[in-house]
């Protein structure tokens, strides 16, 4: 069993990305609604972010690799740009189909 009270940073650090990823996949694949599922994708995004800096933690010790930082700040821009897009798509569903859920927009066609 792990011993959370004695993980190290760099430990901690992957725990929480695994549990972020774990719980915006689970929003992923059981929400039917489109809000849910981007909010799920931005949280699994966050979870690989946090892995890049905790990897970079384990490989480097307490020094700071200025690689996993710059490839951190260039996938938040384009999870921002990720995040726009979708929010920009599932305004366009909403107005077309008035709902959200997926099941129903499935069910209708284009």
């Amino acid at each position: 069993m792990i011993d959370i009270l004695n993980l190290s940073i760099g430990e901690a650090l992957v725990l929480t990305s695994v549990l972020l990823v774990a719980i915006g996949l689970f929003a992923v694949v059981t929400r039917r609604n489109l809000l849910r599922i981007v909010i799920g994708i931005e949280i699994i995004a966050t979870g690989v972010n946090l892995n890049f800096i905790a990897m970079s933690i384990f490989k480097h010790g307490p020094y700071i690799d200025p690689t996993a930082h710059a490839l951190t700040i260039i996938s938040i821009v384009l999870d921002g740009a990720l995040v726009g897009v979708a929010l920009a798509l599932t305004l366009v569903v909403y107005r077309k189909f008035r709902t959200l859920d997926t099941d129903e927009i499935r069910r209708l066609r284009w």
